[in-house]
């Protein structure tokens, strides 16, 4: 079984998301905050905090549902995912692979 995951980053000071998958979310985020990818739009801040994360059974999996929450982005989404388990568990088997 994979260890990747679909994160969501959120940055008060500029009241704003970041979402990507990865398989070492502590290692994206210290990367996220020291800038590593310069020009990226995590570039704006230093200040970025996991928000939500969500485990996958594989890299496929976690791919798919990170482009499936970027094309429905929109804050209300972001907080649903965070408060409703349901949706989450939702994603999961309709990107099962």
């Amino acid at each position: 079984m994979s260890n990747f995951c679909v994160y969501i980053l959120y940055s008060p000071s500029i009241d704003t998301f970041y979402i990507g998958y990865t398989q070492d979310l502590i290692h994206r985020l210290s990367q996220h905050n020291e800038h590593v990818f310069s020009g990226s739009f995590t570039h704006r801040a230093s200040d970025w905090e996991v928000y939500y994360s969500l485990s996958c059974k594989s890299k496929r999996q976690a791919h798919e549902i990170e482009r499936h929450i970027k094309r429905n982005k929109s804050r209300k989404y972001l907080e649903n995912l965070r408060h409703f388990p349901a949706i989450s568990e939702k994603l999961l088997s309709k990107y099962s692979d």
